[in-house]
């Protein structure tokens, strides 16, 4: 086969086990959804398009020796997925300006490798606008973190730690759990001693699960709001109707969300898996949006080289399912919403943050 004729593969990752494996579905349903509407409007570069599944929900360095060998062997183009910071950091220190990487999570907002395009929620457009919306709303003053112990939520928990004692309200204290924690009962203890009007919850996958549930069990539903900006239809799922009071989420897209770029890609995505779909979700989204994205660069630029990528973006608003994704920095920005767990669903409230 020419180059010509070889497709573009991408290695995708996403959480296939561990504490964000409860995503995995979502991811490799949107995923499966982008590549075939990119095959079947022609390609890419005129190229058909696979992805290369590789597992993100394992240790960081050995998501990142995969990664390697798939690109040391010829036998992927780019790197797209939605994973941990922990995972992106370790890729980006063995492969970062080599490939181009479209990353699909919400992240830290710190971060500029060439050929690195984050177009998940900055906490700027995300947290911190979610915060000063609780406080007017829902009268949310004095503030607990609860995160698992890794980068992300470290660095979200210094960014609303900041921002709060600016903006009038007050940081009790952060507390952080490892990955994989099943008894939240010490950390629930400390958020009794500490009373905030609310926690800021920076758990992943199935430890917000867990947590949410003890959380109800305690009867801290009732006198403690939760905002967690990683919450979506999954977590919400799993948790029950019976845990799900007073909690709330802020993200660029929830299943709920009526416009009309929404409701024709869900429309669109029902038709292609039918009835027995994985769970629509912000996460399983973005990963849509980011292959998506990759496609438009590598279209405007002609090329799939990092040059001609970063070239091709330069200040580029892609329309996409969530609605207009403006890039800039390696970094979009986009209109978020927040919205209220009620029993099994994501209702969104209200847009708090405009692109």
């Amino acid at each position: 086969m020419t180059q010509r004729e070889l497709p573009i593969r991408i290695a995708y990752v996403v959480p296939l086990q561990g504490s964000a494996g409860i995503f995995g579905p979502s991811c490799e349903a949107c995923g499966d959804l982008a590549v075939a509407e990119l095959c079947g409007a022609g390609g890419l570069l005129g190229r058909e398009v696979e992805l290369v599944v590789v597992d993100g929900g394992r240790r960081p360095d050995a998501v990142a020796r995969e990664v390697v060998a798939l690109w040391r062997a010829g036998a992927i183009d780019a790197v797209v997925g939605w994973h941990i910071s922990a995972v992106r950091k370790e890729i980006l220190r063995c492969v970062g300006g080599e490939l181009p990487y479209v990353y699909a999570a919400l992240h830290e907002g710190e971060f500029r490798t060439p050929g690195l395009f984050m177009t998940g929620e900055s906490p700027g457009a995300q947290v911190l606008p979610a915060l000063n919306w609780l406080r007017r709303h829902v009268d949310a003053h004095s503030w607990c973190v609860v995160g698992n112990d890794y980068v992300w939520p470290r660095q979200i928990a210094a960014r609303a730690e900041s921002h709060l004692t600016g903006a009038g309200m007050s940081h009790l204290g952060s507390t952080f759990t490892p990955l994989g924690t099943s008894d939240f009962s010490e950390t629930l203890d400390w958020l009794e001693v500490h009373a905030p009007d609310a926690a800021l919850v920076l758990l992943i996958g199935d430890d917000a699960v867990r947590f949410g549930r003890a959380f109800a069990r305690r009867g801290l539903d009732e006198i403690m709001l939760r905002f967690s900006p990683i919450l979506e239809e999954n977590q919400v799922l799993a948790m029950g109707a019976t845990a799900t009071a007073n909690m709330y989420s802020a993200a660029g897209y929830f299943d709920s969300l009526a416009t009309a770029a929404s409701l024709d890609f869900a429309a669109r995505y029902h038709r292609f898996h039918g009835v027995e779909a994985p769970t629509l979700n912000s996460i399983g989204q973005s990963c849509y949006e980011a292959i998506n994205v990759l496609g438009d660069l590598a279209t405007r630029a002609g090329s799939l080289t990092v040059p001609a990528l970063e070239a091709a973006a330069v200040g580029v608003t892609i329309d996409g399912s969530r609605g207009a994704l403006r890039l800039g920095a390696g970094q979009a920005d986009q209109d978020v919403y927040v919205a209220a767990a009620r029993h099994l669903d994501l209702d969104v409230l209200e847009r708090i943050h405009v692109a």
